[in-house]
Parts: structure tokens; C-alpha cells; sequence
């Protein structure tokens, strides 16, 4: 074989492997609300003190249209303590700083 057809080959099986590599569209992401019927949920943590956290979360039920009730419920949880970031400022430097560590929200529905 020649070199032009291995190297012809090996540029079209780049090209197959990176075209199927490509993200899918997530068919489950809405930028929209059926207010008609459905329930909003908001998960945040805010941070309470240097010991505790606030986990908050928040549902909007919607019914024809109209927001039928609000509800929030607060849970006090432990602070993760600190960790040290690598964080750039509006010039372009950065610095390492001490920041407390957030929790990670991993949301199941059935």
C-alpha cells in the first residue's frame, strides 16, 4: 500500500470516530415549564456558618396554568469544610485561594 492510502485511511477513520463521538442532544433538558400540570423543583445549598450548610429545596406546583402552591423545606447538614482554588480576577492573574467546598446535587426521579 501506499502511503497516500494509508494515511487517506487513516484521516477517514479519524473522521468516522470523532462524527460519532459528538454529544447527543439530551432530549430530557426543557428550557420551558408545562404549566399544566407538573411540579418545579429548585435545589440549592447556601452556606449557614463555618459548621453547617442549609440544603433548600423548593416546589412550584403548576395547575392550569396558575402556580396552585409553593412549598420549601430547609435542612441543616455539615459544612464540608475548605479547599484551596485556583481562581482568576478580572486582569487575567490568578491566585490560590481558600474557598469552602460545595456540595454536589444528584437529583433521581422515578
Amino acid at each position: 500500500m501506499s502511503h497516500k492510502l494509508i494515511s487517506l485511511t487513516i484521516v477517514f477513520f479519524s473522521l468516522v470516530v470523532f462524527s460519532s463521538c459528538k454529544d447527543k442532544k439530551n432530549e430530557d433538558i426543557t428550557n420551558t415549564i408545562n404549566k399544566n400540570g407538573s411540579v418545579e423543583t429548585a435545589v440549592t445549598v447556601e452556606h449557614l456558618d463555618s459548621l453547617n450548610d442549609v440544603l433548600v429545596t423548593k416546589h412550584a406546583i403548576w395547575v392550569k396554568g396558575n402556580q396552585y402552591k409553593t412549598l420549601e423545606y430547609r435542612d441543616t447538614v455539615p459544612a464540608l469544610g475548605m479547599e484551596m482554588k485556583n481562581v482568576e480576577n478580572s486582569e487575567g492573574q490568578s491566585n490560590n485561594v481558600e474557598v469552602k467546598k460545595e456540595y454536589e446535587i444528584f437529583i433521581t426521579v422515578k
